[in-house]
């Protein structure tokens, strides 16, 4: 079993951007994972701490968000997002958020709370778990889910980090509390992913198009992707291997 994809999401729920490799930390999500999100206006978060995922704006209730792709320039924090309906914006989430809030206004729905701030939270990241976490998915689990559906899907719709290939669909759920070795790092698995209404928008376009949480029932759960926390930080690259401890 290898590493074959690692992806980020610097905005929450605002992007994706691939790597070839990462560095974990220990105790901390993925480095850049998360570390900024959008607070509606109805939200009380405020970047001092961690905060539940329905203080932000997220692909669940805004299905054209999850068209979004972005590249984070680390060494300036600018951050570039690309959607199909929109121009290409460039911005600093710290000092710039007027301009995504401005740029994101068609993407989302008006009968809701709006968009209102960006909030950072280093480190730690606004990961949807209430602990630092990396996600690890099985593209054997994900081929099972088209199988199932009778179409290709677009491993976007996960938003996970670690992607590793394997014969056996859903055998992570197997290591549950177990220490996972890839490449300089260990993480171990702590809990299962549920998932919601942002699997159901197609990456592409931004348009709820399959019905992902009813295929997931065909296995009596609506789960995706294991969460795990780094026990021992070290590098990770696509081909590494991905050993149970």
């Amino acid at each position: 079993m290898q590493i074959a994809h690692i992806l980020r999401h610097p905005l929450k729920s605002h992007g994706r951007e691939a790597l070839t490799s990462v560095a974990l930390r220990s105790g901390e999500a993925m480095p850049w994972d998360r570390v900024w999100a959008v607070a509606h206006e109805a939200s009380k978060a405020d970047g001092s701490s961690w905060a539940h995922c329905a203080n932000f704006s997220r692909g669940s209730k805004a299905p054209g968000l999850l068209a979004i792709s972005s590249k984070l320039d680390e060494a300036n924090e600018q951050l570039h997002l690309t959607h199909p309906n929109r121009p290409n914006l460039s911005f600093h989430p710290d000092t710039e958020a007027d301009k995504l809030i401005e740029w994101v206004q068609p993407l989302v729905p008006q009968d809701r709370a709006l968009p209102d701030r960006i909030v950072r939270l280093d480190g730690r990241g606004f990961t949807d778990s209430d602990f630092p976490s990396v996600t690890l998915c099985n593209l054997a689990s994900h081929r099972a889910v088209e199988q199932q559906l009778g179409h290709a899907l677009s491993i976007h719709r996960w938003r996970g980090n670690l992607w590793f290939d394997s014969d056996e669909p859903w055998i992570e759920f197997d290591w549950m509390g177990r220490d996972i070795r890839i490449g300089g790092a260990t993480i171990r698995l702590r809990e299962r992913t549920d998932r919601c209404l942002a699997t159901t928008a197609n990456p592409e376009t931004g348009e709820r198009d399959a019905d992902i949480l009813g295929t997931l029932k065909h296995w009596d759960h609506q789960d995706f992707s294991v969460r795990a926390e780094v026990v021992e930080g070290g590098p990770i690259t696509i081909g590494d291997t991905v050993k149970v401890l």
